[in-house]
């Protein structure tokens, strides 16, 4: 059974492919693939949650992806109980929205092409999550980025919307820049990009790890601050928290699937994924937990002077995200991972209830 979790983000990007191609001619009935799609995606995920919740795991090296030299990365599947979760997540909350998309998109120009872009995002948000290497994981990494543009820019014929657009996907490459840069020193000294096989020469190589290099900083401090600017990149952690507020452009479901179970809580996905290098550092978990509690503190002194109903929603979201690097940072990550969990859902009903609100008001 556990080897059926290709088809967890296979089966959306089924929905690309045919409404991608067909949605000129599809249009009104472009969510049935969208909607249907999803909802195979997220029991094929529960089913496999089950499995794992009875012990069993899986880490599955489906082909060989890129071989050039002594570099060597493979397209595999991880399937534990941090990823099994975190697909669970995704694709319950992802199915709620494209329903909850249905009416709220009805009628819209662009019907077909944001169902496109939505099982895009809810592909590559997979591809990430159940990546059993860093640089498949990095490949969905930048996959989210990209539909966070899509999908922020939708209505791109209104300027704020397109601007937004690009300052998302402009701030995620200042983050997305030192990530790489962390994957680069990881690949230098461990000679993989695989999670198991890094984490199985910890010990090993831990002396050489803890020895004081550039600027006085361990090795290992240096590979896990880089990764955590990836994190503070896509989770919105200051100073790069600036995109999010503004990512409120976008249609209130793209908001709810952005800022709820998805892109924001990739950082803190990679984080927990990364405990054990992480573990070696304390004093870059130090930073971590004291970026995320001055983050929860002030974006949520932001959200008590806002007007908008969405905006004050991404500054909680902001704040709440705060929260969880701050337990990465003392070392609770189950914790943090928990609180990803239960905000994924209560964002979620948040923003689809915003939605609500606005259309509503709008009616009147």
């Amino acid at each position: 059974m556990l080897k059926l979790v290709w088809l967890v983000p296979v089966l959306p990007l089924v929905g690309v492919l045919v409404n991608g191609i067909f949605g000129h001619w599809i249009k009104a009935r472009a969510h049935i693939l969208g909607v249907g799609t999803t909802a195979l995606s997220c029991l094929v995920a529960f089913l496999i949650f089950l499995q794992v919740g009875g012990g069993q795991t899986l880490n599955w090296d489906v082909y060989s992806w890129v071989a050039v030299g002594p570099f060597h990365a493979t397209v595999g599947f991880q399937v534990d109980p941090l990823s099994a979760m975190m697909m669970l997540v995704v694709t319950f909350v992802g199915f709620v929205i494209h329903v909850y998309s249905v009416g709220y998109m009805h009628g819209d120009a662009g019907y077909a092409r944001f169902f496109t872009y939505m099982n895009l995002f809810m592909t590559s948000m997979l591809i990430l999550v159940l990546a059993n290497n860093y640089l498949l994981m990095f490949m969905g990494w930048e996959g989210v980025g990209l539909c966070s543009y899509l999908l922020i820019g939708f209505w791109y014929e209104r300027k704020s919307a397109a601007d937004a657009g690009k300052k998302a996907f402009v701030v995620n490459r200042i983050g997305d820049a030192g990530f790489l840069l962390g994957l680069f020193l990881i690949w230098e000294n461990f000679g993989t990009l695989h999670y198991a096989d890094i984490f199985s020469q910890i010990e090993q190589l831990r002396p050489v790890m803890e020895r004081p290099s550039v600027l006085g900083l361990s090795l290992v401090t240096w590979m896990t601050l880089l990764l955590f600017m990836g994190a503070m990149g896509k989770s919105a952690q200051l100073p790069l928290y600036v995109w999010l507020p503004d990512a409120m452009e976008g249609p209130t479901p793209v908001s709810a699937l952005i800022h709820a179970a998805t892109m924001v809580t990739a950082g803190v996905y990679m984080v927990a994924r990364s405990s054990p290098l992480f573990n070696l550092a304390p004093g870059t978990m130090t930073v971590v937990a004291v970026v995320g509690a001055v983050t929860a503190v002030f974006a949520a002194t932001i959200a008590l002077v806002q007007n908008d109903i969405k905006r004050v929603i991404a500054y909680s979201t902001i704040s709440q995200l705060g929260y969880m690097f701050l337990g990465c940072g003392v070392g609770a990550f189950a914790t943090a991972i928990f609180h990803l969990a239960t905000h994924a859902f209560f964002k979620a009903l948040l923003f689809l209830g915003a939605g609500s609100v606005i259309h509503g008001l709008q009616g009147e």
